[in-house]
């Protein structure tokens, strides 16, 4: 067997071997000793152990991962996984195999910082790896706000509020077809949001054997190439669809003396599976969770004697892989493998979880955009709020039909936006981001890759007409209110970093955002039920106000609050600050499983609802710590033509020359080239 590992200028790993077998295996080796920690990280994480080295902060996770079951239903997915197609175990386990022969060589220095030796893989850990990173994905917990909204206010503010809240993940992605480039064929570009992480969640890589030759954006952790990459002779991407595909059941429980019982649909009380488990703490006590799942699902929160707050409440949470043990693993080798646009295409039949917006080209003219996944057919009311377990009405009867959507004028563009997936899900990202791309691309007929990062960097703020036209109404204004009123209206709606006027208007819009989430009319939303630590950001009031206040804006009437009294309130006192622009409060935050207090935070431009999607949290932070996680641009004419970027480096390793090495690139919105000719490479060794 050969197998060869060779590095490009940022140290991006190029790998070559004979099969797909023993690639699978030299990745795994490769990633685990370019990114140790974070795969042990993202181990614990995905097991609930991650309390055990990382202290207390760490606790409410693990309690939600083992209460929600993720380590068993990763288990349960790869047993199915190697009854319905043994060759894809066989690949996942080869891809284990390398993980633990590097992480048996790994140098990584946090180990030693938090006295932790790296643990075994199992043949399931990448699935648990993956269902862990996109549990959240959706947003279930979106519908305690709901729930708590149409409680309070009336089912009128479930509209009043919908948007792409705290916690929810997206992208910008776009296809331009070959009759608008210059070289007569396609060109796919885009950026996945996230919240960014150190070392980043995306993982540039080539992947290179007798059956493919793939470059593209790995999962740290997992086996092949899911999200984005190009083949040479097609290419894909993909958004996040916003589709609704996790229910949460309310479930009456009671203790027996033999166990605890759950009252089904058909009024029969029936067994619950239960059991307990230790979850191990650094430096206190190991705490003890109490496992429960209902014919619905898990039992999340609650039980029993309901919240801690005694709020009579069990919940239950349903999602695919757990009801069909798939995770959707079956589409990897088959992308990889994938020469045109068809190939993708069944690939992504193959897909679960998360539903995606599929964009694809080939070089024959082939395209393909579609919304691929698993989306489960039920009552309208399960999208939209907690439904009753023991009522008829809310099973799964059935799975959605994926929608398909064609291009417009040559281009096709998805930002999470109500598009394709719109009979799919509830919620969606406002159309901001998706107009400035269309707006943008029609500013010219032909486009060429290398244009592509002046769409990804773009500042324009869309959703910055609301308030800006409630300042436009106000009269009797003087001095320096009055002054900052006409500078504003006349200010390019850019958030460019060394923006003193975005700055102004940013402060505007919190000050704004801070006295409506003081309102009396919203003071029963400021303290939820005492549902799980982890399910709190999507029901924190201030951030919920400060991502609708376009809708809040707007309304005919809101609760009878006085808007232009708060506007002109919040301008008022935004009018007293002293000068900044906005990259002075608008910096770069990222996760760290182990944070640096002493590293610096850069300065950022962009804002949630602009194409440079760089998300604060309107009347809390400037802080963003969710942005682009990448940008990549698929140039389907000379896939050595494509460009790509994170926002740190290749290496994991805190010391290492390409740990941060591409950070000053993403920040100034450029691209490094994709090298696809192997003597440009350079050889770091042959690997046995």
């Amino acid at each position: 067997m050969t197998a060869e590992i060779y590095r490009d200028a940022w140290g991006v790993p190029h790998l070559r071997a004979d099969s797909a077998h023993a690639l699978a295996r030299l990745q795994g080796s490769v990633t685990a000793r370019d990114r140790a920690w974070q795969l042990e990280v993202e181990r614990h994480r995905a097991r609930g152990t991650s309390a055990s080295f990382l202290g207390s902060e760490a606790l409410p996770w693990d309690r939600f991962v083992r209460r929600a079951r993720l380590d068993d239903t990763a288990r349960r997915c790869f047993d199915e996984l190697a009854r319905r197609d043994p060759e894809t175990a066989d690949w996942v386990r080869a891809y284990v195999d390398g993980v633990n022969e590097g992480l048996a060589a790994c140098e990584a220095p946090e180990f030693t910082r938090v006295g932790l030796a790296p643990g075994r893989w199992e043949p399931w850990t990448p699935l648990a790896v993956w269902l862990a990173t996109h549990i959240l994905f959706a947003g279930f917990p979106a519908k305690l706000w709901r729930e708590e909204a149409a409680r309070h206010l009336g089912p009128e503010a479930v509209a009043l509020f919908a948007t792409d809240g705290p916690g929810t993940s997206g992208s910008n992605g776009w296809l331009v077809e070959g009759t608008r480039t210059v070289t007569g064929q396609a060109v796919i570009a885009g950026d996945p949001h996230r919240f960014i992480e150190d070392p980043g969640v995306y993982q540039q890589i080539r992947l290179a054997c007798d059956e493919f030759d793939v470059v593209g954006l790995a999962v740290p952790g997992v086996p092949g190439i899911a999200h984005f990459g190009h083949t040479g002779t097609v290419a894909w991407a993909i958004t996040n669809a916003m589709a609704d595909y996790q229910d949460l059941y309310r479930e009456r429980l009671r203790r027996t003396g033999a166990g605890v019982e759950a009252l089904g649909p058909d009024g029969t009380w029936r067994r619950v599976a239960r059991h307990t488990e230790l979850v191990r703490v650094a430096g206190e006590e190991t705490v003890e969770v109490e496992v429960l799942e209902t014919e619905r699902g898990p039992v999340i929160a609650g039980g029993p004697e309901g919240l801690d707050d005694g709020t009579p409440l069990a919940l239950t949470l349903r999602h695919p892989p757990r009801v069909t043990a798939d995770l959707g693993f079956q589409a990897l080798l088959p992308l990889l493998r994938a020469r045109r646009v068809a190939d993708v295409d069944r690939a992504f039949d193959l897909w679960v979880e998360p539903v995606n917006v599929v964009q694809a080209a080939d070089t024959e003219g082939g395209l393909l955009h579609r919304v691929a996944g698993r989306v489960p057919q039920r009552a309208e009311a399960n999208g939209t709020r907690l439904v009753p377990a023991w009522e008829p009405g809310h099973e799964w009867t059935g799975w959605h039909e994926m929608p398909r959507a064609g291009l417009a004028d040559g281009v096709a563009v998805m930002a999470n936006q109500r598009g394709p997936a719109a009979r799919l899900g509830v919620e969606f990202a406002p159309p901001h981001r998706a107009d400035r791309i269309r707006t943008l691309l029609g500013e010219r007929r032909q486009w060429s890759a290398s244009d592509m990062p002046a769409i990804h960097t773009d500042t324009h703020l869309g959703s910055a007409a609301p308030l800006l036209d409630r300042l436009s109404a106000l009269d009797d204004l003087t001095g320096p209110a009055a002054e900052l009123r006409d500078r504003l209206l006349r200010w390019d709606r850019r958030m460019d970093a060394d923006s003193q006027d975005a700055a102004r208007f940013a402060a505007l819009r919190s000050a704004l955002v801070r006295r409506l989430a003081a309102h009396p009319a919203f003071a029963v939303l400021t303290t939820p039920p005492a549902y799980p630590e982890v399910f709190l950001p999507w029901l924190a009031l201030l951030p919920r106000i400060g991502f609708a206040l376009e809708h809040l804006l707007r309304a005919e009437e809101l609760y009878g609050i006085d808007r232009a009294a708060l506007v002109r309130e919040a301008l008022e006192e935004t009018a007293g600050l002293p000068a900044a622009r906005w990259g002075d409060t608008h910096r770069l935050t990222p996760w760290q499983a182990l944070p640096d207090p002493g590293r610096q935070a850069p300065a950022l431009a962009g804002d949630h609802d602009c194409v440079l999607c760089t998300s604060a949290v309107p009347g809390w932070t400037d802080l963003a710590a969710r942005g682009p996680a990448a940008r990549y641009v698929w140039d389907l004419a000379r896939r050595e033509d494509s460009l790509w970027v994170v926002p740190y480096g290749a290496s994991g390793l805190p010391d290492h020359p390409h740990h941060h090495d591409q950070l000053p690139l993403w920040l100034k919105g450029e691209l490094a080239p994709v090298v696809t000719d192997w003597a440009q490479l350079k050889k770091e060794s042959d690997h046995g």
